[in-house]
């Protein structure tokens, strides 16, 4: 199974350890995947303006390189990259007068674009083109039982119409979790937002969320909190001293990109998870289990 690859920005330079394990842990799985040549940045996130065409270029373009690489599949590992890529093709796919103007606008472009590339989440390839139990005989390093909050936020599974699972109650990475040998830990707050962008103007604003979300899954016996997008790791994991400073009796959480725990459940070197990226150091958990 072939499939184009859309890295985004974020994975290219905070976020390497999201990349690098991500790309090992689908190779380990037999899944053929090459990096667009010329992919540009999506936008981040979709327009919400009904007559908002011009933001929709951006993930449309990435869209025809798809074609140009002579694939009709494209994969993303940030979720944020996927809701901006998926939205945007399915409205399009709606409106084919908004798709013929988008096309207009992008007279340059050799290749139109037709609405014929399948946007994926590397989630989505793990649950319906490998399965579970394939991941399962995969595994050459039990995660042991590792108790793993897993964290959806917002874009992987809203608005409904490109959710990747149920929008109030996701299972996919409980799933894949339990397929790598560890113990998913059910927690409220999974698809609470984590505050988002306001960690720019409002770092008190992320500090509560990141205080209620990491205390709700701790509170339920949590070792490690997983998630897929760089900016809830960033809100989650960065933001952990500002929290501390609005709330003394905070106590964080390692947190880790979902890839990392199949990369290493899937036996990488250690240089692939890039511990260095991270705030609150994940490594004491992980070798206290025998991970790593």
């Amino acid at each position: 199974m072939k499939f184009s690859y859309y890295p985004g920005c974020t994975l290219k330079n905070h976020a390497k350890n999201f990349e690098d394990s991500t790309l090992f842990s689908l190779a380990h799985l037999g899944l053929e995947i090459e990096e667009l040549p010329r992919w540009n940045c999506c936008g981040t996130v979709a327009s919400l303006a009904a007559d908002d065409l011009i933001h929709q270029l951006a993930p449309i373009r990435n869209l025809i390189r798809v074609k140009e690489a002579e694939t009709t599949q494209v994969v993303t590992a940030c979720s944020m990259c996927f809701n901006t890529l998926k939205r945007a093709n399915e409205r399009v796919r709606a409106n084919p007068t908004e798709l013929a103007q988008m096309n207009d606008f992008m007279y340059d472009e050799e290749t139109p674009y037709e609405g014929d590339v399948d946007v994926y989440h590397v989630l989505d390839l793990v649950r319906d083109k490998v399965g579970f139990k394939d991941v399962a005989a995969k595994v050459v390093n039990p995660l042991g039982g590792l108790k793993v909050a897993n964290y959806y936020g917002c874009t992987l599974v809203r608005p409904k119409q490109v959710a990747i699972d149920d929008t109030e109650n996701p299972v996919v990475l409980e799933n894949l979790v339990s397929a790598l040998g560890g113990s998913p830990v059910e927690f409220p707050l999974k698809t609470e937002c984590c505050a988002s962008y306001r960690t720019v103007d409002s770092p008190n604003i992320v500090a509560d969320k990141t205080y209620q979300i990491i205390n709700s899954a701790r509170s339920l016996g949590a070792e490690i909190i997983a998630v897929s997008c760089p900016l809830c790791a960033f809100n989650l994991d960065q933001r952990q001293e500002a929290t501390l400073k609005y709330h003394p009796d905070f106590i964080g959480l390692p947190i880790v990109y979902f890839s990392q725990l199949m990369a290493i459940a899937f036996g990488c070197e250690e240089k692939t998870l890039q511990f260095g990226l991270h705030h609150f150091p994940p490594k004491p958990v992980l070798t206290g289990k025998g991970l790593i």
